[in-house]
């Protein structure tokens, strides 16, 4: 089935004249086409070194990972920025799904195709994750030796989050009760022939919500960050999309990971220790944890006055050479 890709402009920040965009299409190893937005430094020439961007989890390319990626290629990079199976703009059908081998493969097809683009060199690929795709990133570069460097932003380990929750709040009876509705709802979905979504951020937000909504409807559902294709923007993921997340940890072989690595949190974000626990799984001279003061999770989004793209672009002139 042919993508149907957007021709306009649509993205949540201003296009940046000196940066080529055009749209592209690839596929993964199982078969599915995936749609991304490639970004090329005008006035550059030669095969160049490039980064695939991908997240945040629930989000679409012309969102965060788009910001990152045309940023990338403003400081001489090829980026590109793509859309997970079975959302936004790529192929893939139930729609509304995530799974942590598919999304891991859909990094590697990345590389498949930036491996093939006339203009990359092959040899200088990096890839980059956003929120869970951060921890999809890691289970890459753990796989994927073909990938020269990493950066993890912001990052969530989605298989620990569904397994335990927020903070580790879930013991096993909970995850009991966790699995039996999410299984109970599996067979209403396949009676009803439908699926049912989880809900994207909550709206309107209650008073009491946590700081970490607030910081998550601040960039979804304002116009900083709203996007049509968002599922966190709407009616979020099928409610049993994480069932394969549950029993499935992706940072198991993170220590195997010979190539460089960047770890990005902000100081202030719910979600640090997600950084903290992957970083401390990593082993080499070539890994680094850059904690940026005073910033919460979402400041990683889009804030480019908070986003590290000095030091990003040190560290991937350090190791794609």
């Amino acid at each position: 089935m042919k993508l149907k890709l957007c021709k306009e402009w649509d993205k949540v920040f201003p296009q940046d004249e000196r940066v080529h965009h055009e749209k592209v299409v690839f596929h993964n190893r199982y078969g599915i086409d995936l749609a991304g937005d490639l970004y090329l430094p005008k006035g550059k020439r030669g095969k160049l070194p490039a980064v695939a961007v991908c997240g945040p989890f629930g989000a679409v390319k012309e969102q965060s990972s788009g910001l990152y990626a045309q940023e990338l290629a403003v400081r001489g990079f090829l980026a590109l920025a793509f859309d997970p199976s079975y959302t936004g703009e790529s192929g893939g059908t139930p729609r509304y799904v995530a799974s942590p081998d598919i999304n891991t493969e859909d990094f590697c097809a990345a590389v498949d195709f930036l491996s093939c683009h006339k203009r990359v060199d092959p040899d200088r690929i990096g890839i980059l994750g956003i929120c869970g795709w951060g921890g999809m990133a890691l289970n890459a570069a753990a796989i994927d030796t073909r990938i020269k460097a990493t950066v993890a932003s912001t990052m969530y380990d989605m298989t620990r989050v569904s397994a335990y929750g927020y903070f580790d709040s879930l013991d096993e009876g909970g995850r009991r009760e966790m699995k039996r509705s999410l299984n109970a709802q599996r067979t209403a979905d396949y009676a009803s022939g439908t699926y049912a979504r989880a809900g994207g951020v909550v709206d309107p937000l209650p008073d009491d919500a946590p700081f970490f909504v607030k910081d998550y409807f601040d960039y979804y559902k304002t116009k900083r960050g709203y996007h049509v294709r968002s599922l966190n923007s709407n009616e979020g993921w099928n409610t049993t999309s994480s069932l394969s997340f549950i029993n499935m940890p992706i940072l198991a072989f993170a220590g195997e990971i010979e190539s460089a690595v960047l770890v990005v949190h902000g100081e202030k974000a719910h979600s640090r220790y997600f950084s903290e626990t992957a970083f401390s799984k990593l082993k080499g001279e070539n890994k680094e944890l850059l904690i940026i003061p005073g910033a919460v999770h979402t400041d990683l989004y889009d804030r480019k006055d908070v986003i590290p793209f000095d030091a990003i672009e040190r560290f991937y002139r350090a190791h794609l050479k």
